[in-house]
């Protein structure tokens, strides 16, 4: 029987009372988890902050010409200036279990898995931070403060970050950011990457909400004007800059051979750089980049691509200097021993949608509105041997976050909710 139009009247009123104010804590909780964009560097740690004071009897390690040639110390104080979709969570979890396995400090963020990205990066920001205090490892997302940074590692301390084809990570970014940057809102079309790319400018406001995603993405994270003028003469500057500050670039598009170099760098094993693949689109989320479209998006990051030549050169004269053969060697041996992980760990031995994942300490966080983010269901019998490796290989970022005793109180309370509502 229909309610009398008087009560039904109040059932409305009492639902839009509450969906405003259910409305208005989300608006609040989300202002305080994503922190405002600062075009310039952001008031950071006060003034006259102690640096990084390590103890004395703490070896530095030493910089041999090759690392893995025999003869030098395991590196262990290490900046990761992890950028967005460039294979960075592989990386990241293979800097965890290093941390981890070593027993060192990691300078984590507090309350979430990002130090308040996108605002700059500072000390502050840090878990349990104090003056002076000093750290092993910083890996997690941030927009990067290079003095801010320095002062909480060791002065040899080696800085390194990963790079990708500008047009590739675009489409990326687009395909897991787009929907919470309200200006793609505009685009109606079914192809709304090729929509924008006809006429960016026409879409793009680089005042609008969470605009860095999706221009130059890669100057950005490192804490450069993404907005900057091309014809400029601090684009070069800030390549070179990021030339002196780093100790190694990696290329995403090859990994196994970056890989080889950090290994040698850092004087590590190989079984320090095994990996699985993490936090990867399922094929039919990708739709790649036609040649006019590659293009077009090359040009619309224009800034990154010229970062990106930079460092593509740079990469194949470290190569050079590596040695070819010795490189398709080492290349040789990571993949068959990533192989043989394969083979021991993973049930299936591929990777599965989100839906398929059995457990949930396996399911990667996944993009707004969307569940393109492929994991992997680990195999229910492994040897003894293997048994830990094989876990920690697996674990997604934020579990393996709190697995090291990380507070990430925001990002879980905002996953509870995206979850309560499905998103």
């Amino acid at each position: 029987m229909p309610l009398p139009q008087k009560k039904r009247w109040e059932s409305m009123a009492k639902g839009l009372v509450l969906g405003a104010l259910f409305t208005s804590f989300l608006l609040l909780l989300y202002s305080y988890a994503v922190p405002p964009l600062y075009t310039g560097l952001a008031s950071t740690t006060p003034e006259g902050a102690a640096p990084c004071s390590p103890a004395p009897s703490e070896p530095e390690a030493p910089t041999p010409a090759n690392g893995s040639a025999g003869g030098c110390q395991p590196r262990r104080d290490i900046v990761f200036m992890k950028t967005h979709k460039t294979a960075s969570s592989t990386l990241l979890n293979i800097l965890f279990r290093f941390g981890q396995k070593h027993g060192l400090k990691f300078a984590f963020p507090n309350g979430r898995n990002d130090f308040d990205y996108p605002a700059f990066f500072a000390r502050s920001l840090v878990q349990d931070y104090r003056p002076g205090a000093c750290f092993n490892i910083i890996c997690n997302h941030m927009r990067f403060h290079y003095d801010e940074v320095r002062g909480l590692v060791a002065p040899n301390a080696t800085f390194i970050t990963v790079l990708r084809d500008p047009a590739r990570l675009f489409e990326s970014s687009f395909h897991y950011f787009g929907s919470v940057v309200p200006f793609t809102w505009k685009l109606s079309g079914r192809d709304k990457l090729a929509e924008f790319l006809q006429d960016p400018d026409r879409y793009y406001d680089p005042r609008g909400y969470n605009a860095h995603y999706l221009r130059n993405l890669l100057f950005f994270d490192l804490g450069y004007d993404s907005d900057l003028d091309p014809g400029s003469p601090q684009v070069q500057e800030h390549i070179l800059e990021v030339e002196r500050r780093f100790h190694l670039v990696l290329l995403q598009e090859y990994f196994d051979e970056s890989l080889v170099l950090l290994k040698d760098l850092l004087c590590w094993g190989l079984e320090d750089v095994l990996y699985f693949k993490l936090n990867a689109r399922r094929a039919s989320a990708v739709p790649r980049l036609s040649g006019e479209l590659y293009r077009r998006a090359t040009a619309w990051n224009v800034l990154d691509a010229r970062l990106y030549h930079h460092f593509n050169a740079s990469f194949w004269r470290k190569v050079e200097a590596f040695g070819r053969e010795r490189m398709a060697r080492e290349v040789a041996a990571l993949r068959r021993a990533n192989e043989r992980m394969r083979r021991i760990c993973i049930d299936g031995g591929h990777a599965v949608d989100a839906a398929a994942i059995q457990d949930s300490a396996m399911q990667p966080w996944q993009p707004l509105g969307a569940k393109s983010i492929l994991g992997y269901n680990l195999k229910k019998s492994i040897g003894q041997r293997h048994a830990q490796l094989c876990r920690r290989m697996l674990t997604p970022e934020i579990q393996y976050l709190m697995d090291l005793g990380v507070n990430l109180w925001i990002t879980k309370l905002w996953k509870f909710i995206r979850d309560f509502l499905r998103w």
